[in-house]
């Protein structure tokens, strides 16, 4: 069976990598923990709760900051992302994130009660809408799940567990064909490199001095 412990990281753009460690690093506070790539082809983590969860920004040069929209605001044509929302441990810690940006120049939202958590919104220097949550004391939708659509589809009102047959049968992959490809960041941790961030490992370099490696072979 699969058990899922949340998500690892949420992969989003920006053209001003510099400007987003001083938002995400310095002004929410999450440490920066893995760099990789070079100019024009950057990829940096930061550290998003104590455990292995992340958001991670790629540089690409030519991307511009998205016009900033409403959270949750209606769209119309292609869209995948509307915000996300970082979970705070406790209600004091929600009105310190306020106090935080309102102070550094962002605009930031009022605390809104949504029953089971509290929250506050904003937006990144990339235009990013983001939320911070808080979730409300007594309130435990994970072990007494809600559902208050006023029109809830069929598939809906089949209820919160998985029906896995709606779908075909996987077949499993004999461990014999199991095969993992080497990509971007294995040099992190192979080959006894140094800490990038001692100033030992700064190495004298020119953009474009290093190439990207190839991506792997499928």
């Amino acid at each position: 069976m699969i058990r899922y412990g949340g998500v690892h990281h949420l992969a989003m753009a920006t053209r001003d990598m510099d400007g987003t460690i001083r938002f995400w690093r310095d002004l929410l506070g999450m440490r920066l923990v893995v760099g990789m790539g070079r100019p024009g082809g950057r990829h940096y983590f930061f550290q998003s709760s104590e455990d292995q969860t992340f958001i991670a920004f790629f540089e690409w040069p030519a991307v511009q900051p998205i016009e900033e929209k409403d959270h949750g605001y209606p769209v119309s044509g292609p869209f995948v992302f509307d915000h996300v929302s970082l979970r705070v441990d406790s209600p004091e810690g929600l009105w310190e994130l306020k106090d935080r940006l309102e102070a550094a120049g962002f605009w930031v939202s009022e605390v809104i009660d949504h029953g089971f958590i509290h929250s506050v919104y904003s937006f990144d220097p990339n235009g990013i809408a983001i939320e911070f949550s808080h979730c409300v004391e007594g309130v435990d939708v994970l072990a007494h799940p809600v559902m208050i659509d006023t029109a809830p589809s069929e598939v809906t009102l089949e209820g919160p567990g998985a029906r896995k047959e709606a779908w075909p049968a996987a077949r499993r992959t004999p461990p014999a064909d199991r095969r993992v490809y080497p990509g971007e960041g294995r040099e992190l941790v192979q080959g006894g490199k140094k800490n990038w961030f001692s100033e030992s490992a700064r190495e004298p370099s020119v953009p474009g001095d290093r190439p990207l490696p190839p991506p792997a072979k499928r």
